[in-house]
């Protein structure tokens, strides 16, 4: 069952992906690349990986795709302004991706499962690396403590 979620969920971030590349509206072409970046998050939540998922909801799906809309939202593209695009190279692109993949088998008894745990993570970054992790935590409140005096007015 896992098998073939897991193949459900790849198809669909091919499908969107692909559907990315031919899209003719900038909009939905941004969509169908969150609609990507979400279930590549499912398929690292299904690879038993569930920091990577949060990781990548957070940076790519969430952060990115936002910052992607917002810009979209402000060129105000018109159709006058768009140029006939070619779907020729965009064909040859998506031939030259499934040129380039080979079927790997993995096996499965030499799979750890509890690698990408959280918990794992966590008892890694608390207990061997510590004193990086709190130094790292240091460096980035006083990037936030200098950000806002820098841009606090004088009264």
């Amino acid at each position: 069952m896992d098998q073939f979620l897991f193949f459900l969920v790849a198809f669909l971030a091919v499908a969107s992906a692909v559907y990315f590349v031919f899209a003719r509206n900038p909009l939905y072409a941004i969509l169908s690349l969150i609609v990507t970046m979400f279930s590549i998050a499912g398929m690292y939540i299904l690879l038993n990986a569930q920091f990577l998922a949060i990781i990548q909801i957070i940076v790519y799906a969430g952060a990115i795709m936002v910052l992607f809309l917002y810009i979209l939202m402000m060129l105000n593209l018109n159709k006058q302004d768009e140029s006939k695009k070619n779907n020729t190279l965009k064909f040859v692109g998506v031939l030259g991706v499934f040129r380039g993949v080979q079927q790997n088998q993995i096996l499965v008894e030499n799979v750890d499962g509890s690698v990408g745990l959280t918990k794992n993570l966590g008892r890694l970054l608390f207990n061997e690396y510590v004193l990086p992790f709190e130094l790292a935590s240091i460096l980035i409140l006083a990037g936030i403590v200098g950000a806002v005096l820098i841009g606090k007015k004088d009264l």
